[in-house]
């Protein structure tokens, strides 16, 4: 088995709607090397993007089913496919490589592998260039809710937490990769939160995390605000995740930070704005800003509307209150739940 197999998977994984594009160095095929051996990969190809059991997939592969249920259980174990239901019950999917497999990563990932991804991930954004629905979206921390009753149900982080009856917190992998390129920042690293049957299949595989309460995950969330972290969930009104982001470690906020016009290429709702009248220009707005979207121009702050996000980390900490928080003019409703999330993104690329 050569790398015709590694072929076949990469095309495959491509057909997923985070994509897995190819490029002239095959980074890509180094990657998917490292993460399945010949055998895994030559099982994957078996797989579709709905579950079913061991047996389907084995027909299709032509093994033995008994075969194919231990090797897909290790892969499972390994973050490399999807596994729902338990033993006998279990059924097995094609998992996409962002988000699915490299967050599945977390730990097992080491240096080379974060090698690999840093240099492959921005490829990534590349290839879904021109796809109107994201995975995800930025959502308002808490203080900028409280001061606009314009935030609509889906972006109120604390609500959508409220009603979570699972709930776990695992490692940031943004900040863990950078520590283990040498370049960890001082941000905590479990911090981000997860919920449903996705905390459920972290924990159960014994990926770094644990079970938290209700009362813990929002104290996480008041934790993220006051170090003036950004919210990013699910571009979904059914959330399974919330992460909260630096723009020194995150790959998408690191890529956004350098383009002109942050707030025009994602879902954002939302904008803050300074009052004039009352800003003194301490500058406080300015060093929390992730996306460098505030000016100083000499007497007040200001905002620019292209480069603002709407995460809202400049409101909580301005001594006098002269941010407020506004919606866009064009407010994007996020689908019901992840599955028509992913199903949109098929259309616009064309795959479903």
């Amino acid at each position: 088995m050569g790398d015709e197999v590694y072929v076949e998977l990469r095309q495959l994984l491509d057909s997923m709607p985070g994509g897995f594009p190819a490029t002239e160095s095959g980074v890509e095929m180094k990657i998917l090397k490292k993460l399945f051996a010949p055998d895994d990969a030559d099982l994957a190809l078996g797989l579709t993007r709905d579950p079913e059991p061991p047996a389907a997939v084995a027909q299709r592969r032509g093994i033995a089913a008994d075969e194919a249920a231990d090797k897909l259980a290790s892969m499972a174990s390994r973050g490399l496919i999807y596994r729902t239901g338990e033993g006998g019950e279990a059924l097995y999917r094609l998992e996409q490589f962002i988000v699915g497999i490299y967050e599945y990563q977390l730990g097992s990932m080491d240096s080379e592998f974060c090698e690999l991804t840093e240099e492959y991930i921005p490829y990534i954004g590349m290839g879904m260039a021109g796809v109107e629905t994201l995975q995800t979206r930025f959502v308002p921390v808490g203080s900028a809710v409280d001061v606009s009753h314009a935030v609509a149900t889906h972006d109120r982080i604390r609500d959508l937490v409220k009603k979570q009856e699972v709930l776990g917190v695992k490692e940031c992998i943004c900040r863990k990769q950078q520590g283990l390129l040498g370049r960890r920042c001082e941000y905590p690293l479990e911090i981000c939160l997860m919920f449903g049957d996705f905390a459920r299949y972290h924990l159960e595989n014994g990926w770094p995390g644990r079970y938290v309460d209700v009362e813990e995950a929002l104290a996480l969330l008041d934790r993220s605000e006051e170090l003036g972290l950004v919210l990013m969930a699910e571009n979904a009104r059914e959330i399974r995740f919330v992460c909260s982001c630096c723009s020194c470690c995150c790959s998408g906020l690191k890529i956004l930070k350098v383009l002109p016009n942050p707030a025009e290429l994602l879902h954002t709702n939302y904008r803050s704005v300074i009052e004039t009248e009352a800003c003194d220009a301490c500058g406080i707005c300015a060093e929390r800003c992730p996306m460098n979207a505030v000016v100083d121009s000499g007497e007040y702050m200001s905002i620019d509307p292209k480069r603002c996000i709407g995460c809202g980390v400049c409101l909580s900490t301005c001594p006098r209150d002269a941010i407020a928080f506004l919606e866009r003019e064009e407010i994007a409703v996020p689908p019901p739940d992840s599955r028509e999330t992913l199903q949109r993104i098929l259309k616009e690329r064309g795959l479903a």
